[in-house]
């Protein structure tokens, strides 16, 4: 009978051990990302390095990221690390403002990789200072909208499309018409009207003045080494200088703990803890105007 009491009640030890166990990597992936490099935050201060890959079509997800770096006291410093072609115009100017807050904590270094165009160049102009390779895709300063008709496809199958509407200029845009001289004219205007807020955030982001942005700002791509003659970006420089120069203005002395991010990927923690409630990442909306830059519109 004792013996049979003390198995039980080891065997209830033991599962009390393994919820604790379970329950501290729950908490720890969430307060790291999941990331088995952050094992070095238990070596002092560091850098957490944000990344933003492939086009912005929401800010959700970095936005989380964001906050959760600038929440951590052992992170002094933020290297947002850029490799995208840029995106949807809203969720860009999000991640923007959210960095212009942000940076009056900790520092914020913008490092980019082979791409950090249009809404990428505009997040990286964001942060104190930019680093980028001197072959690095960037500038595509400029928006763009497109649409399509499709009315001659839909007459070689025999079929008409009406569009029943409150206003004359509700359907602009629509598929199944012309785009009339009104409807070109007020498009144009908007496309110029966030156009003028890119070239203001760039110049305000940059300390330049808004008429130098604007005579830079085309929709044209530059490259790294262009992009320094003409004051886009700050240095030339890796993803490692880029840390270390994050680590210096935040005043950390040594070698800098470093906090990966992949705000794009569902991490391990999440599939494992939430996958039984149905969790999934944010879904993505793409939008017509979009600050963006397209390598298959050049082929």
């Amino acid at each position: 009978m004792f013996r049979r009491y003390s198995i039980l009640r080891g065997l209830g030890v033991l599962l009390v051990f393994i919820l604790v166990v379970f329950t501290g990597v729950f908490f720890y992936a969430y307060i790291t990302g999941g990331d088995s490099k952050a094992l070095s935050m238990f070596s002092g201060d560091g850098v957490a390095v944000l990344e933003i890959e492939g086009a912005i079509d929401d800010s959700e997800t970095v936005l989380a990221e964001l906050k959760r770096f600038k929440e951590m006291p052992w992170v002094k410093a933020i290297v947002v690390r850029i490799d995208s072609p840029g995106g949807a115009v809203a969720p860009t100017q999000e991640i923007f403002q959210e960095i212009l807050r942000a940076k009056k904590e900790k520092p914020f270094i913008a490092s980019m990789g082979s791409m950090a165009t249009s809404g990428g160049y505009y997040i990286a102009a964001a942060c104190d200072q930019i680093l980028a390779n001197p072959g690095s895709l960037t500038g595509s300063i400029g928006v763009i909208m497109q649409l399509s008709n499709i009315e001659e496809l839909m007459k070689k199958i025999g079929i008409r499309g009406i569009n029943v509407k409150s206003g004359p200029n509700k359907d602009i845009g629509s598929p199944l018409q012309p785009l009339s001289p009104e409807g070109q004219k007020i498009l144009q205007s908007l496309v110029d009207n966030v156009h003028s807020q890119f070239v203001a955030a760039v110049a305000k982001g940059r300390s330049m003045d808004e008429d130098q942005v604007r005579k830079l700002a085309d929709g044209r791509i530059y490259s790294g080494a262009q992009a320094q003659e003409l004051g886009l970006i700050d240095q030339f420089g890796t993803l490692r200088d880029a840390i270390d120069l994050a680590a210096k203005r935040a005043g950390i002395d040594g070698e800098p703990a470093i906090y990966y991010s992949r705000p794009e990927q569902e991490r391990w923690w999440e599939r494992m803890f939430m996958g039984v409630f149905g969790y999934r990442l944010p879904g993505r909306d793409r939008g017509w105007l979009r600050y963006e830059w397209s390598p298959s519109l050049l082929q």
